[in-house]
């Protein structure tokens, strides 16, 4: 049973060393890694989305094209000619339309403080997989530190299965400790089996956020200072953003009461009349200036008007719960942070006295008292406090990588 315990460890891990340690296809450093980020697909997105509102901003305030018109007018039916009527005339028409400069404006305006908009959507996209990526390469190191702790105690418990199995061969009632220790060994069989499905599934996180499982190092985490203003967060920045975007959709809606313009002007050719319906063949010309008069305002352009007005309104309240929300995730990160600094002292200190304790009972081994195995013992509790602390480690490192993805740092 022991044998085969010892066994599955060893291939549990080999396996999880294949796949720590697999090359990677590309460069292994973080600012590598953080480059490859600005390539994701969703922020391509986002930046191409950007692209096209600017250049609508510069479409809407273009007038719209002219329209040419062939024709002719009071051409007769019945007796087909264009020298027996004296209206009958061939017609060459232009009508250009000019909309409302105001709304013009406005719209433009709206398009361009939407790619504004989406410059900060893409800003905070990028900071949350900056912080992803981060918080995968932590997780990356802290399960490379507990397999290694592991396979500490795995030979560990190899070495104390040695001693007890001596003690079984010198008579002495041992047999308990023996089922006691190959649990443990099964314990340690099992934690690597779960470590390496962590790893394979943090291997593929990376695949999508960078194309491919890297192995760089996670960079120094220092958690920001936050200056007590609410538009220090991202999230907050995107919903003022909002309430510009909506401030300009306001801008249109009142815009809208105005005219909207247009200018005609048709050139009618006239032949000659025959000699029995005699008469002049002078060309005429007619003009005309078009414009809109708001009769439906109340059922068109108050409505909307309002509508925008409520809009602007909810992106308001909108930007006033993203405020709360990103200072309430910042305290709560901040406490994490902390907690996991204080918990990491209070186990570091209890190594330490641990390793007084791991000494002198390896000094009354070597002066001839006592038997090895307490010794064994310390060190595996002060291995499993190790993996305590990696655990606390990493949980650190992910609230900062969190708290500084929520603040704009430049």
């Amino acid at each position: 049973m022991a044998v085969k315990s010892q066994q599955t460890t060893l291939v549990l891990a080999c396996s999880l060393g294949l796949a720590l340690g697999a090359p990677p296809a590309f460069g292994q450093s973080f600012e590598e890694l953080e480059a490859r980020i600005r390539d994701h697909p969703s922020l391509a997105a986002i930046r191409y989305q950007s692209e096209a509102l600017r250049e609508d901003a510069i479409a809407v305030a273009a007038w719209p094209d002219p329209v040419v018109s062939f024709g002719v007018n009071n051409f007769p039916v019945f007796d087909p000619s264009f020298r027996s009527y004296l209206p009958t005339n061939k017609a060459i028409g232009v009508r250009q339309g000019i909309p409302n400069r105001s709304k013009r404006d406005a719209k433009s305006e709206q398009a361009r403080r939407s790619a504004a908009q989406s410059d900060a959507i893409e800003a905070l996209q990028f900071v949350q997989l900056r912080a992803e990526l981060i918080i995968a390469l932590v997780e990356k190191r802290r399960i490379s530190e507990q397999a290694s702790l592991l396979r500490e105690q795995d030979a560990l418990y190899n070495e104390l299965l040695k001693i007890v199995q001596s003690e079984i061969a010198t008579g002495r009632p041992a047999l308990f400790r023996l089922a006691e220790v190959d649990l443990e060994r099964a314990e340690v069989a099992r934690s690597l089996a779960e470590l390496g499905g962590e790893i394979a599934g943090i291997n593929a996180r990376l695949v999508d956020l960078v194309g491919d499982a890297g192995n760089a190092s996670p960079p120094l985490l220092e958690p920001v200072t936050w200056t007590g203003a609410a538009d220090a967060f991202h999230a907050v920045r995107v919903a003022q953003a909002e309430i510009s975007v909506s401030d300009a959709e306001v801008a249109r809606a009142q815009a809208a009461w105005g005219p909207d313009w247009g200018l005609q002007l048709t050139y009618q050719q006239r032949n000659r009349g025959a000699a029995e319906t005699p008469f002049a063949g002078d060309d005429w010309v007619s003009a005309a200036v078009t414009f809109t008069v708001p009769l439906w305002g109340r059922r068109s352009q108050a409505p909307a008007l309002r509508a925008a007005k409520a809009q602007r309104e909810s992106a308001h309240s909108r930007s006033l719960a993203a405020a709360r929300a990103a200072e309430a995730r910042f305290s709560a990160l901040t406490a994490m942070f902390r907690a996991s600094e204080a918990a990491i002292v209070a186990l570091e200190e209890k190594i330490a006295a641990i390793s007084e304790q791991v000494d002198a009972q390896r000094t009354q081994y070597e002066s001839g008292v006592g038997d090895y195995s307490p010794v064994i013992d310390g060190e595996l509790a002060e291995l499993v406090i190790r993996a305590r602390i990696s655990h606390e480690q990493a949980r650190r490192d992910r609230a900062v990588a969190q708290l500084n993805a929520l603040v704009v740092t430049s």
